[in-house]
């Protein structure tokens, strides 16, 4: 199955959970992928459009987040863009090292790498494409490389 979405969405926190039931409602389910797609997924994709709306677009009620959305292969790919200056994934302090521990941030990087098969940010920093499998039976998350 093959489909394409595409929003552009209002630069609102409360959006998010709207936004992510919308997409979860249009993803294939079966009952091997009721899981990945109802916490793998949606938790990568609230995480990614949160911190869109709070780091990119720093809360900016002028600014909209682009959601790309495509189903094809066994997959779920989806892109969130925000309109802000972007940010290295490199320099962000690993939130379960012990001197982090305490710090505020990193945590939502740290969850869509974990539970999304691939994690990948485009050279400007302002734009995150996540991927996940569908009924590969191989994991239900963890270890995704940036």
């Amino acid at each position: 199955m093959n489909s394409e979405l595409v929003l552009n969405i209002p630069n609102d926190l409360h959006a998010v959970e709207d936004v992510v039931d919308y997409v979860v409602a249009r993803c294939p389910s079966c009952e091997e992928d009721a899981r990945k797609l109802n916490l793998n997924f949606r938790v990568g994709l609230t995480e990614a459009l949160s911190n869109a709306i709070l780091y990119g677009n720093g809360r900016d009620p002028a600014k909209t987040v682009r959601l790309e959305v495509a189903i094809r292969d066994s997959r779920i790919t989806v892109q969130v863009t925000d309109q802000g200056n972007g940010f290295d994934p490199e320099r962000v302090p690993d939130p379960t090292c012990p001197v982090n521990r305490r710090k505020i941030g990193g945590r939502g990087l740290f969850l869509m790498r974990e539970l999304m098969d691939e994690v990948r940010f485009n050279d400007r920093g302002n734009s995150v494409t996540l991927v996940l499998r569908l009924s590969s039976g191989e994991r239900v998350g963890g270890g995704a490389q940036a």
